[in-house]
């Protein structure tokens, strides 16, 4: 099992050990445009799968970032708070949203690994 998931939202799913890191994916922070600001979660809070976890705002919009999973916030990418155009510059490593521990670990296997994404995106144009 390869250690990164793709959700249809767009969200990617690094699994670390017994943590999950969450963020957006090149292709979202594309369509977004320039990010301006990020509202995270806070440490602690409980987030359900298919629940709104975080927002992103653009320079062209406002959009939820849902759970893709369900657990509990470890941490938070504070640097974000400050730099939110980490997200625009390197969506799948510096501009990494929030930690997780999973509740149910079962979950990550309904998402879709890095081809099965790819062929995804490349269904959308």
């Amino acid at each position: 099992m390869s250690d990164l998931r793709f959700s249809e939202d767009h969200e990617w799913l690094r699994i670390e050990g017994d943590t999950v890191v969450v963020g957006i994916t090149d292709y979202a922070q594309q369509q977004l445009g320039d990010i301006v600001f990020i509202d995270l979660p806070e440490v602690g809070k409980e987030v359900k799968k298919g629940e709104e976890a975080a927002v992103v705002e653009s320079v062209k919009a406002a959009s939820e970032v849902y759970a893709s999973i369900s657990g509990t916030v470890t941490e938070v990418n504070e640097s974000l708070a400050d730099e939110p155009a980490k997200v625009n510059m390197d969506p799948e490593n510096e501009g990494w949203f929030f930690k997780m521990k999973p509740s149910d670990p079962s979950e990550l296997e309904e998402l879709m690994e890095v081809s099965a994404y790819k062929d995804f995106v490349a269904g959308l144009g």
